[in-house]
Formats: structure tokens, C-alpha cells, sequence
């Protein structure tokens, strides 16, 4: 039987470090001359009660390693349980929100999602906002090491072809999680503070700098304004767009370049395909602004290179409402969100080394057809692709589609018209942040949704942010049997 034990004890751990996290917007409140800082108070000390109650339980069972069973639990768990929790505050402080609309915008934030459903964001005490910028830095930094630690070694879609390149774990996932955790923890903490710092000299506030400058590097895009990005235009973009780029690039490329080794950056397969086909889709739709809309080149440019940056790296900042750019744009970036970043990076969605794996397998398949006794391998870095990860990538690319099919229905069930059921769907499973039409788009929010569609919406990011295998493999019987 499965020995759930030690999940418990890494599960109560977190939450002390969760609850130990409250006393952050509580100070900026304090420092503020808000009173809402007695909300982290209460919701800290229950925090870190029901965590120290659960590390305590299950003290007794911490192995030197984990089981595949146990790592795929704890992945989906932390999760799944970090949101109930983090949701305290938006219930019981100045947002009053439902619970449902409070674990909604914590699930949002720890996926790095960004889909918001608070309304009169401009208004808020400093702490929620500083709350609902940690969690997405908080969730940003844990999908790193989720994908470079347990993904690769539980085989997760196509992932384990990243096992050599990033760190050897050896079976011994916990203790290397640590240590890895530590070193990608200095990097990310290094790129958020240059990205604050970027953020201050070109204007912003030393607050919204802060703010702003985590959930830019997390690629989660909650702002501190219900107009987004708006807010911030000229220079402020370029810079967003920089340290968004910076983000859904692979994490292993900055450790190697740590340790002295630079030119994986210049030689990287999936970064090189992944920052090409940035500059074809801002092309693109600089071009379409331009000779369509009118726009000045450099603000075309400008314009479509942050929110390409923001759809593709699943960030979701807007700077416009770009539904008014034309059915062409709005096509356009539906189909750029569920592309994503690079794995092992913050971003989200599908990921460009599967689309590159799913190219070579359609090329290698071609050249069998014309020549049927040729002997042809997929092939990606130059390396032959094995069997098991072309399975696992076109798995991967089966459940994606089934998925997003199977929350669109669900979706348009709740009363939901067609656009907006399916990128609901859409931008939930890729962990987007907009959607597109008049409700869930850019200009507006998930707040006029039903508590049926918000509940779907978050169980649809969570399976979207732990690559859906992690997931629906709780839901086999085999899994539990063992």
C-alpha cells in the first residue's frame, strides 16, 4: 500500500514556509498605515498551524528517497493544496472575495496563470497586491524545479531527454530537489531583483517595481491595475518584454553558465527556435498594425513585441485590448498561447521542443514514405530521439488536445458562448492568463463567470501547469495498486 507519510511531511513543511510568507504583505501594510495586516495575521497563524500539525504527524516517515508513486502524489498535492490555503487572505481581506473566487485567483497564482477575477485592482491595500505578486513568484520558482527535477525523472512527456542535460538525481529526488532548488533559487532571485531594478530607472514606483518585477520573471502577469500593462508604456515595455524572453528560457542554460559554461546560450536548439519564432510572430503582426491598423512602426514593434512575448510565455499581460486589432491578430495569438516558452523556464503551455520533436518525427516519417527501405530516426541536438520519448511527446500532444476539447464542452455547458468556453479552456490549460471576447478578454475579467466555470477553470490549471500526465495518473487504478 501506498505510503502517503512522507508527502504529508513535505506538504506540512511548505505550508510553514507559506505561512511564515504571510508576514511579508503584512509588513508592506504596516509600513502603509493600512489596517488590513491583522488579515495576514490570522491567516498565517492558521497556516502554520495545520503545517506544523501535518509535519509533525508524519515525522516519522522521511525515506532518502521517494517512490515514483510518491513523487507523482506530492507534485500533484502541493498544488492542489497550496492554493487552499493561500486563498485566506482574498477571502478574509479587503477583496471579500467567495471562497470559490479566492482559492480561483490563489490556484491562478501559484500556476502562474494570471486570470484574475478582482475587480478594482487600482484601489487595493498594498498587502493583497504584494500577496497576489508573491504567490506567482512563489509558483514560478517551484515549476522550475518541477521540471527539471521530477519531470525528467518521472518521464513526463518528453522531458526525459533533458535528464542528462540538467541535473543526474540518481533516484534520490528529494535530497537533489534541495540542492538544486538552492542553486536555481540565487538565479531567479538574481533576475527579479535586475528586473525591479530595470523597472525603477525606467519609471515605475519602487512598489509596483517590486511587484511587477515578480510576476514579470514568473510569467504570471498579475498587475496592480485592473487596465494590466496599460499603465506603463514607452520603455517599460521593451524591458517587461526582455525579462519575459529571460524567464521561459531554460533555467539549466543560466546553471551552466554559472558554473562557466556559456555557450549552451548560443547553441541551444529549443532556445534558437523558440526566439525565431518570436521574431516571425512579431513580424508578423508589426506588419498587420502597420499596413492594417495605421500604427507607427516603432509603436507597431513595440506593441507586438510585448504581448507576442506576454501570450507566447503564457505571462498575459496586456497593453492593449488587442481584440480590436482584427479576426486575424485574435487567431493569431490563440494559436501563439498554446505554443509556450522553453522547458525548464517559467513559462507554460505545449513547450517549443515538442513541437520541434513532433516536426523531426513528421520529416523522418515523410522520408520513409518516399523511400520505404531507408532506415530514418527522428532526431533532436543531433541526437536520435528514442521511442520512449517520441511516445511520451505524442501523448502529451493527444491529452493536450483532449483535454482543452473535453473543458470547452464542460465549459459551454455552464451557459458559456462558444468564444468564451473555448479560450477558457484554452487559456486555463496553458496557463494564459486572458482569454478572448468581451468577458474573459483583455479588457476584461473571470469575475462575471460562474462559480461551476471557476471551478473548472482551476482544476484545468493545475492539469495544464503539471504537464496533465502528472495528473490523470492519480486517476488510474494501477497507480494505486502499485
Amino acid at each position: 500500500m501506498l505510503d502517503v507519510r512522507p508527502v504529508g511531511y513535505v506538504i506540512g513543511l511548505l505550508l510553514l514556509a507559506l505561512g511564515g510568507s504571510m508576514a511579508l504583505p503584512m509588513i508592506a501594510d504596516i509600513v502603509a498605515g493600512n489596517g488590513e495586516w491583522p488579515v495576514f495575521v490570522e491567516a498565517g497563524t492558521i497556516t502554520l498551524l495545520i503545517g506544523m500539525c501535518l509535519s509533525l504527524a508524519t515525522s516519522n516517515a522521511v525515506p532518502e528517497r521517494l517512490s515514483r508513486q510518491q513523487t507523482f502524489l506530492l507534485t500533484t498535492c502541493v498544488w492542489l493544496m497550496l492554493p487552499v490555503f493561500a486563498a485566506l487572505p482574498l477571502m478574509i481581506g479587503a477583496t471579500q472575495l467567495s471562497y470559490t473566487d479566492a482559492f480561483f485567483e490563489a490556484m491562478s497564482g501559484l500556476t502562474t496563470t494570471g486570470s484574475t477575477v478582482v475587480t478594482g485592482l487600482d484601489a487595493l491595500p498594498e498587502g493583497i497586491l504584494l500577496w497576489r505578486g508573491l504567490l506567482q513568484w512563489f509558483g514560478g520558482i517551484g515549476i522550475v524545479v518541477v521540471a527539471m527535477v521530477f519531470l525528467p525523472e518521472l518521464r513526463v512527456g518528453g522531458m526525459q531527454i533533458f535528464r542528462s542535460e540538467a541535473f543526474d538525481t540518481g533516484g534520490k529526488v528529494l535530497p537533489r530537489a534541495a540542492e538544486i532548488a538552492s542553486t536555481i533559487s540565487t538565479i531567479y532571485l538574481a533576475i527579479t531583483v535586475a528586473c525591479g531594478l530595470a523597472y525603477r530607472a525606467a519609471g515605475m514606483d519602487p512598489f509596483d517595481a517590486i511587484v511587477h518585477s515578480m510576476t514579470t520573471v514568473s510569467t504570471g502577469g498579475f498587475a496592480n491595475y485592473d487596465a494590466s500593462f496599460e499603465r506603463f508604456q514607452g520603455p517599460i515595455e521593451y524591458i517587461a518584454t526582455l525579462f519575459m524572453l529571460i524567464a521561459a528560457s531554460p533555467f539549466v542554460l543560466y546553471v551552466q553558465m554559472v558554473n562557466g559554461n556559456g555557450k549552451p546560450l548560443l547553441t541551444n536548439s529549443q532556445l534558437r527556435a523558440f526566439l525565431g519564432t518570436v521574431v516571425v510572430l512579431v513580424g508578423v503582426t508589426a506588419a498587420t498594425l502597420m499596413l492594417v491598423d495605421g500604427y507607427h512602426p516603432e509603436q507597431a514593434i513595440r506593441e507586438a513585441m510585448f504581448n507576442i512575448a506576454s501570450i507566447l510565455t503564457g505571462t498575459g499581460y496586456a497593453s492593449v485590448d488587442y481584440m480590436l486589432w482584427g479576426g486575424f491578430i485574435i487567431a493569431l495569438f490563440f494559436f501563439c498561447g498554446l505554443i509556450g516558452g522553453c522547458a525548464g523556464s517559467t513559462s507554460c503551455s505545449v513547450k517549443i521542443f515538442r513541437y520541434q520533436i513532433l516536426f523531426a518525427a513528421m520529416k523522418a516519417e515523410l522520408q520513409r514514405v518516399h523511400s520505404p527501405h531507408g532506415i530514418f530516426r527522428p532526431r533532436y541536438e543531433g541526437r536520435p530521439v528514442g521511442t520512449d520519448v517520441l511516445s511520451s511527446v505524442m501523448a502529451f500532444f493527444v491529452l493536450f488536445v483532449v483535454t482543452l476539447g473535453v473543458f470547452a464542452v464542460l465549459l459551454a455547458m455552464t451557459g458559456l458562448d462558444f468564444v468564451t468556453s473555448i479560450s477558457g479552456a484554452a487559456t486555463a490549460i496553458a496557463n494564459i492568463g486572458p482569454g478572448l471576447g468581451d468577458i474573459i478578454g483583455p479588457a476584461g475579467n473571470f469575475s462575471m463567470l460562474g462559480d461551476t466555470a471557476k471551478w473548472l477553470l482551476a482544476a484545468a490549471m493545475l492539469i495544464g501547469r503539471l504537464e496533465l500526465v502528472v495528473v490523470y495518473v492519480l486517476f488510474t487504478r494501477r497507480f494505486w495498486r502499485g
